[in-house]
């Protein structure tokens, strides 16, 4: 019974008030030092990398003391400046703290090397459709004298011939000669 009016008894309500003062104060504290110490107030905003050579970029993190990473790409985009910045993450304008890893995407130099795939003694359809299955196009076309009409006879590049095999930059043209249906005297 004694220990039943204590629980109601001004005194312990007195000291209940007290302890619930003291642990939000002591949260209170807490968080407040957690801010200062994870740096919640020192924020920096990701500068636009977007298609500024890597040499630039380097210096702009580097100023802003951001790390930095370079990620390889395959994608070769003609229309940008070799080994500038196609993408970064995070994202322009995103708020970072200082030290964060930027992660930069690079237009290579150029596009990547391909084989040329084995056309030769193929009709013109079929290699047509395995050079642009590959990435390579078609540019000139002119005829030898051979029975097989409209077979690929041989490959050049650059006006040299080439082997199936040789790698080339994806997207170049190769001239294809083909037979004209005609015998060789």
């Amino acid at each position: 019974m004694r220990l039943l009016r204590f629980f109601v008894s001004k005194t312990f309500i007195v000291l209940l008030c007290k302890a619930a003062a003291l642990g939000v104060g002591l949260l209170f504290l807490l968080f407040l030092s957690l801010h200062w110490h994870t740096r919640q107030s020192r924020l920096i905003e990701v500068p636009d990398l977007h298609q500024r050579p890597l040499t630039e970029a380097q210096e702009i993190l580097t100023d802003l003391r951001l790390g930095y990473e370079v990620i390889d790409s395959t994608q070769f985009d003609p229309d940008l400046p070799p080994l500038s910045v196609i993408d970064h993450q995070p994202r322009a304008n995103e708020e970072v703290k200082r030290g964060r890893k930027i992660y930069l995407t690079l237009n290579p130099s150029s596009f990547r090397k391909i084989s040329v795939p084995n056309v030769v003694q193929v009709t013109y359809r079929n290699a047509l459709s395995s050079l642009r299955a590959v990435g390579l196009e078609v540019g000139n076309v002119s005829y030898r004298n051979n029975i097989g009409k409209n077979m690929v006879l041989e490959l050049r590049f650059n006006n040299e011939t080439i082997n199936p095999g040789t790698k080339i930059p994806k997207t170049s043209k190769i001239d294809l000669i083909l037979g004209n249906g005609r015998r060789s005297r």
